[in-house]
């Protein structure tokens, strides 16, 4: 993966607006990785720890949280401080993904 695609992807995330998340998949897409969600969860996990990219805003298709432990716990955290519910490890796609084509 080039440094511009890891750029693209993190210029993304950095644009996901508060109490929304994305998937894996649409960050990818909106990246120019066509079906990339995996090369999206290796960049996310090369973040250094404390990083200011809302890396937990981002989810599997299904909404389900993907990450392991001790980061699921950390990341259902930040989404619930977002006012994201985490139902059963799940966010509600259909209510709370992030739709760019609204001006939120």
């Amino acid at each position: 993966m080039s440094i511009d695609s890891r750029d693209q992807v993190l210029a993304i995330l950095g644009s996901v607006p508060e109490g929304t998340v994305v998937s894996y998949g649409q960050v990818a897409e909106m990246a120019g990785l066509g079906r990339g969600a995996r090369q999206v969860g290796r960049i996310l996990k090369t973040l250094p720890e404390g990083t200011q990219i809302p890396w937990h805003r981002v989810v599997n298709a299904s909404g389900y949280i993907s990450v392991s432990e001790p980061g699921k716990t950390r990341q259902i955290r930040q989404l619930c401080q977002e006012n994201i519910p985490v139902i059963g490890g799940r966010v509600d796609m259909k209510k709370y993904r992030w739709d760019p084509s609204e001006n939120s």
